[in-house]
């Protein structure tokens, strides 16, 4: 084999295992009329969250336990990559009756 060949098809595998998951997606959830749609979401390890806030004032989606805590601005989107499996409960902290609940698998 050529080493101008080699190098291409070593450089392939190297990019191609650093690439997102085949199956990775985006969970969107909807920020709207001081709820959150949906308030239990399914997700996997390496989905991407992406909670739309529909409403006229700001929010968070805070996990008072730990693992995110992001400000979602009016009219706005904020997004994160999920790492690690598990049930996470969150909530806005400027309107706690606002609650969801994340169910990561691996």
């Amino acid at each position: 084999m050529r080493p101008t060949r080699l190098l291409l098809i070593t450089a392939a595998l190297v990019f191609g295992a650093s690439a997102a998951p085949a199956n990775a997606r985006t969970v969107r959830i909807l920020m709207q009329n001081l709820v959150i749609k949906p308030a239990v979401a399914l997700a996997r390890v390496g989905d991407t969250v992406e909670w739309i806030n529909d409403d006229m004032v700001d929010h968070t989606a805070t996990a008072p336990h730990g693992g995110f805590d992001v400000f979602v601005p009016s009219k706005r989107s904020t997004a994160i990559v999920l790492m690690r499996a598990g049930t996470i409960n969150y909530l806005s902290r400027f309107h706690p009756i606002m609650k969801g609940r994340l169910e990561i698998r691996p």
